[in-house]
């Protein structure tokens, strides 16, 4: 047993190794516990019921119905069963809340969506990569290909940020009254409100990634 102790604590610490190095805040914990206990409480008031009578009808303690209704405590599948039965649901009611859609985006090499954005020009070639539905911000990730029919302009402007990557070619690209000369694995993150674009294109064909973000009630 011992030796299943120390491998079990190194696994979790290889874990913790292994987190990301971004800044980015952890998302919540005990979210499905949270939602169970919402939804028992939702179930309870509607039927009337006090935090005693439920818990005195499902046979568990005043304190243990408390600590699940705020999301405290991991209830056993026999609890959870208990309430249901207390309430006359179904066990599957008391975690229809539950359900949160995580939402992933996967687009095959090659597939990227062809649009035309807002201020497109001709010659400027976007594939959309990916799109969310969900969370705070909306991030628009494009492969942008710049052929010879392509010319300058610089007054692209939109709210949030974004981050352009240059994958090939060459080009002289302006943010606001500066300019920067990017080649291949250069990259710029830039706040997207000041007037940017390609200002100068130095050899064809040019393609880059350009993200950008802003918060979802913008859009």
């Amino acid at each position: 047993m011992p030796k299943l102790v120390n491998d079990i604590e190194t696994a979790a610490a290889e874990i913790e190794e292994l987190r990301t190095v971004s800044s980015a805040p952890t998302t919540e914990t005990r979210t499905l516990e949270r939602a169970l206990g919402t939804q028992i409480r939702l179930l309870r008031r509607r039927q009337d019921l006090s935090v005693s009578d439920l818990a005195t009808a499902a046979s568990i303690s005043l304190g243990m119905l408390s600590k699940i209704e705020n999301g405290q405590i991991s209830p056993s599948l026999t609890t959870v069963q208990s309430l249901a039965h207390a309430l006359s649901v179904p066990i599957s009611s008391l975690f229809e809340s539950v359900e949160e859609r995580q939402d992933c985006s996967f687009v095959p090499a090659g597939r990227g969506v062809h649009i035309e954005r807002r201020g497109t020009k001709a010659g400027h070639n976007y594939q959309l990569l990916g799109h969310l539905s969900r969370g705070d911000v909306v991030v628009e990730p494009y492969l942008i290909t710049l052929d010879e029919r392509a010319t300058p302009h610089t007054s692209f402007s939109h709210s949030g940020v974004e981050l352009i990557h240059m994958l090939e070619g060459d080009m002289k690209y302006r943010h606001g009254s500066e300019t920067f000369h990017l080649t291949p694995g250069d990259t710029m993150m830039f706040d997207s409100g000041a007037q940017h674009g390609p200002e100068e294109l130095v050899n064809f064909p040019m393609r880059y990634l350009s993200i950008i973000i802003y918060p979802r009630n913008h859009s």
